[in-house]
């Protein structure tokens, strides 16, 4: 059996080839890493019987292994489940599960369902059958849904392995009123209809795609857990607030906007609040922007172009001087040798332009062919042929209709120049 990570099920997996048996688990879609595998278990202490299964599109559970069965990360084992039985993957074993189930705050009690047995050739083929289905009752179900007028998204489906029952994924804005619908896909599929709402940003992770940094999503990989992220988040990290560019495949605001939050507000805690502009003996400085990672703030005064860049400790100083009613004589201004560079750099590029200017100028002058030199025509063997029959003949390659055609056309010329005479003509043979 291959991954079983993508949709077409049950393929063999392109990049690794190592058909769903890899440490990692499957191929990068919730993948955990077993780094107690080359760790050797005490001898006394009993084998941890709780595993972690996963299943299609990365939805993992735990399950109880009461028949002491012989398992590894990739097996595909028979589990319990409401209704049925379906078929899953080995993802996790050893005392990883242990940190795990704590991770996730699951209790060991016994309400965790248990492992039936190793999946069969003859399992795989059945639930790669029902795996088949999957498509066309996708494209149905959103048939039905058009028809119905449901205000509703149907991402995905699920069929258990045992085909009673099917997991139908769905997302909305608001609730929703499907009897209608389940009655539809109960008759027409005869399976049992189990409707699932989820979010947007579960519905990313379900899909998959490439973010903005070339990387495959972070909901698809290893998220689990989705916070709440506000523009504060981008305000606090110098951002614009374009809604293009902060927000992901899901429609929302980017999860990553979280990831640097803590490391900006510990390094704003001790800059100064500059709300008011500062007040100095030229006139009034307004704050521009700021350099939060090299504690810089840039001010402007009106009517100048440049601006002030100034260091934070300074800045401290001069709000403290204002609340007193006083006013700083000179500025410290911070200097960077960052213009010199740009000088260059413009200079630099004055002169490509200048070299594109002259390359559209310039005109390049194509090089013409040689004409092919005619051969000399002898008008004398054309007009008087009875003289050139002792000489040898032209080789030139002129077809024989066009020498005939020319005494013929000088007679024609000759009898038309002729006055007509009205008495009768003498024909001589």
């Amino acid at each position: 059996m291959g991954c079983g990570s993508c949709g077409s099920g049950g393929c063999s997996p392109k990049g690794c080839k190592n058909n769903g048996l890899c440490v990692s688990g499957d191929c990068n879609k919730l993948s955990t890493f077993d780094w107690l595998s080359g760790i050797e278990e005490p001898v006394n202490q009993p084998k941890f019987d709780v595993v972690e299964v996963r299943f299609k599109g990365g939805r993992k559970d735990f399950y109880r292994n009461t028949e002491n069965l012989e398992l590894i990360i990739g097996d595909s084992v028979i589990v319990d489940v409401q209704g049925g039985h379906h078929l899953g993957i080995i993802s996790l074993t050893g005392e990883l599960v242990r940190l795990q189930m704590k991770k996730k705050k699951v209790k060991n009690s016994d309400e965790i369902r248990k492992i039936y047995r190793v999946a069969s050739e003859r399992d795989i083929e059945k639930f790669k059958e029902f795996k088949d289905k999957e498509g066309s009752t996708l494209y149905r179900g959103r048939e039905l849904i058009l028809n119905l007028g449901l205000k509703m998204k149907l991402s995905d489906v699920e069929y258990q392995a045992d085909g009673n029952k099917a997991t139908f994924y769905y997302s909305a804005e608001g609730r929703v009123d499907f009897r209608e619908l389940i009655k539809s896909l109960a008759n027409e599929f005869k399976i049992r209809v189990d409707m699932r709402q989820i979010s947007l940003r579960q519905e990313a992770g379900k899909l998959g795609g490439i973010g903005s940094c070339g990387r495959e999503l972070c909901c698809s990989t290893w998220l689990t857990e989705f916070k709440s992220v506000s523009t504060s988040a981008a305000r606090y990290q110098n951002l614009s607030i374009n809604p293009a560019k902060i927000s992901g495949q899901c429609g929302r605001l980017k999860c990553c906007l979280n990831y640097e939050l803590d490391t900006y507000m510990s390094a704003i805690k001790d800059f100064p609040d500059v709300k008011k502009p500062l007040k100095i003996a030229d006139g009034v400085l307004k704050h521009q922007k700021t350099d939060i990672f090299k504690r810089v703030m840039w001010f402007y005064k009106e009517g100048q172009p440049d601006w002030i860049a100034l260091d934070v400790d300074y800045v401290k100083e001069v709000v403290e001087l204002n609340k007193k009613g006083e006013v700083p004589k000179e500025i410290e201004r911070l200097e960077f040798k960052v213009e010199e560079k740009i000088e260059e750099k413009v200079v630099n590029l004055e002169n490509n332009l200048d070299r594109l200017d002259k390359k559209l100028t310039t005109k390049r002058h194509k090089k013409k062919k040689p004409r092919p030199k005619k051969k000399p025509v002898n008008k004398l063997a054309d007009a008087n042929p009875k003289k050139q029959e002792g000489q040898p003949k032209n080789n030139s390659k002129q077809p024989e209709n066009n020498k005939k055609k020319r005494p013929n056309r000088n007679k024609k010329r000759n009898n038309n120049n002729k006055k007509p005479n009205n008495g009768p003509q003498n024909k001589t043979e």
